[in-house]
């Protein structure tokens, strides 16, 4: 090594962890930051050059942009402020792009701050140095653009084995290692999985109503509904409408794994390189090693559903008017057909393209309602309503057992916050314990229980209010409840939920306007495509 490179001056030194850092720590060979901390130190005392300051990088970023403390950095040596930086090898200054490495070698060059390594000292005055240190950071891109394409491949060829890459486990899950092999799996947590199934059970087939119906929830409803339980999430305290957004869309739920679903995608705005994650409905998607949740059928189900709610919303601030709304397309130009309200000039409200070249002509909603009406009273003839949800499995009774099981956990749970708080005063009077440590460890354990005793009191009234609905006489029996004389009956909203139920779409056409007096006459034409067979005279709604 060179000989002391000055005699005056200010130094600090650099310490920043990489990727194989990272897996040297995981095989337990010692945090990096403090064995290079006390490497460079060594090589200052043996210097006679202090370390006056040390900048330590605990963040990974492939950009300065995406490291803070490598940017203060840099900005200390423009202002002169160091005479030299201590790092353990200049590829750990830079491994991003040129420009990068042109930034970090502009900055050491016109401030005149030399870079000092366990193996030489580079003075960027020095034209040789210089160009010894613009390889070294060449070589480092070179060396981390090929790992990065390694650990991809890698990646990629675990998914396809049915292992889970990602570094936290999906809310329902823990992640464990995989025996007798490299990689990681999925396993079960039976307390975060009952929520799953609830959350999908909402979702897909609703929650039980004073009146026995049953209401499907969205995402801001599910949220509300998970903490009015006292359901805490995984990491922050209240649920969010994204984070069960992601959840139904999940496939990991179902027993899949998949990778590159939400890829980082990079581009310049204003000069300014920007990051964005945005979703690849077309990534990489395999069976998983793990167990299910859920079944797929009801995955797909909830994917569906999805898909309808976001081609046909309505603002949460307004009731549905339209019985009709996402379920009759213009037959000339396929546009998605509007309801267009009453005014001083029609009393009524219509249905009309909203293609203003299209010459579809509009007519009366309630007419062409009848129309569709009528199709359905001849392709069905009677039928009658069975006050059951889908796959004859009341989402009631479901909904008790795992309210039932979560109750359970809460008093598991307080039972054993009591036999902690037991034995605070056991570790008290053996003077294991001082007076303040008990009082902190005291008052702590007694809020958790006091937060488990309120889920647990809500748990139990919502049981009660499942099993008073279950067992009321509030619905007519099955025989008795018509499905036209329900439709007549019921608003707009209910209305839409049941004609989709048995309809999937249908195609209106209209080539002239009704003359006056004609207001009645259904002169157009529809193209009705029924879910249901011809005469099914019993249907589960």
């Amino acid at each position: 090594m060179e000989n002391n490179p000055a005699a005056i001056g200010k130094y600090c030194a650099y310490l920043r962890k990489s990727r194989a850092d990272h897996d040297a720590e995981l095989r337990g060979e010692g945090d990096t930051l403090e064995r290079h901390r006390k490497l460079l130190s060594e090589l200052s005392v043996k210097m006679k050059l202090p370390i006056l300051k040390f900048y330590s990088e605990v963040v990974s970023g492939d950009t300065i942009t995406d490291r803070p403390v490598m940017q203060e950095l840099l900005r200390d040596v423009e202002s002169g402020d160091w005479a030299g930086v201590f790092v353990v090898e200049v590829e750990r200054l830079a491994r991003g792009n040129t420009k990068d490495q042109g930034i970090v070698s502009d900055c050491f060059k016109y401030s005149g701050t030399k870079i000092i390594t366990p193996a030489k000292v580079y003075d960027p005055e020095n034209e040789f140095d210089e160009e010894y240190f613009e390889f070294g950071l060449f070589m480092a891109r070179r060396e981390y653009k090929t790992i990065n394409r390694r650990l991809q491949r890698g990646r990629m060829a675990s998914v396809k084995e049915g292992k889970f890459v990602s570094g936290t486990a999906p809310y329902g899950y823990r992640r464990v290692r995989l025996q007798g092999e490299k990689g990681y799996t999925l396993a079960v947590d039976e307390k975060e999985a009952d929520v799953i199934r609830m959350i999908y059970d909402w979702y897909c087939y609703g929650v039980l109503l004073e009146d026995g119906t049953y209401k499907k929830l969205g995402a801001d409803g599910i949220a509300r509904r998970l903490d009015a339980l006292c359901i805490p999430p995984r990491v922050s305290a209240q649920w969010s409408r994204a984070t069960i957004r992601d959840m139904l869309c999940n496939p990991a739920y179902c027993g899949d794994v998949r990778f590159g679903y939400r890829a980082s995608k990079k581009a310049i705005c204003g000069g300014t390189v920007t990051c964005s994650r945005q979703t690849n409905e077309s990534c990489q998607q395999n069976p998983g090693l793990h167990p299910a949740i859920i079944s797929r059928s009801l995955f797909q189900k909830a994917q569906q559903q999805k898909t309808e709610n976001r081609k046909y919303t309505v603002p949460s601030s307004s009731a549905l008017q339209n019985p009709l709304s996402g379920l009759v397309y213009c037959k000339k130009c396929g546009s998605l057909m509007t309801r267009l309200a009453p005014g001083s000039r029609n009393p009524y409200a219509a249905l009309k393209c909203p293609n203003r070249s299209c010459p579809n002509v509009s007519s009366p909603l309630f007419l062409i309602e009848e129309q569709i009406i009528r199709f359905l009273r001849d392709w069905l003839g009677i039928c009658l309503l069975t006050p059951l949800p889908p796959d004859d499995t009341e989402p009631a009774v479901r909904e008790i057992e795992r309210l039932n099981a979560s109750l359970k956990n809460s008093r598991q749970e307080m039972a054993k916050l009591q036999t902690q708080l037991n034995k605070t005063y056991t570790l008290l009077e053996q003077g294991i314990y001082t007076i303040e440590i008990f009082r902190e460890r005291q008052q702590l354990l007694i809020r958790d229980m006091e937060t488990l005793a309120q889920t647990a009191d809500r748990w139990e009234e919502e049981i009660r209010r499942y099993e008073k609905l279950r067992n009321s006489d509030r619905l007519p029996p099955p025989q008795t409840l018509s499905l036209f004389d329900l439709y007549s009956s019921a608003g707009p909203e209910t209305k839409n939920k049941l004609l989709k139920e048995l309809i999937q779409k249908t195609e209106y056409e209209k080539t002239r306007p009704n003359t006056r007096g004609q207001l009645r006459n259904a002169n157009f034409t529809l193209e009705i495509y029924p879910k249901l067979p011809r005469q099914h005279k019993r249907l589960a709604w």
